[in-house]
């Protein structure tokens, strides 16, 4: 029976195997691959990646966003006018109690006048 080493050949040495590293390279070939790096901007490398998602990611992500914004713009402004509201309600029990002149005239004001004649 034939060995592997026969079918294949002669087996590969472990430096031929490993990836250079980059003590090996010189200096002209680390700054090509800086050059090659810096060709291009943020904006491409963003785009790229796009790339890699599939459609129904995609469309998941376009769904989000237009769901979120939609809530921001119709929702959003009518729960801070209910909120503005019941707060504006709650104060105004409390101006009228703290109105000057409440204490010293033993009443309220806006209160029903005693009728005369009656106890």
């Amino acid at each position: 029976m034939p060995t592997i080493s026969t079918l294949w050949g002669t087996p590969a040495s472990p430096e031929e195997l490993l990836p250079k590293g980059d003590a090996e390279k010189t200096k002209e070939e680390l700054e090509e691959d800086d050059e090659e790096e810096l060709d291009e901007t943020l904006s491409e490398r963003l785009w790229g990646l796009t790339v890699m998602f599939p459609k129904r990611v995609q469309f998941s992500r376009a769904a989000v966003w237009i769901g979120n914004t939609s809530f921001m713009i119709l929702v959003l402004p009518v729960v801070f006018e209910t909120e503005k509201m019941q707060m504006e309600q709650q104060q105004q029990p409390r101006q009228i109690l703290l109105r000057p002149n409440t204490g010293l005239s033993g009443g309220m004001q806006g209160a029903l006048p005693s009728l005369p004649g009656k106890i």
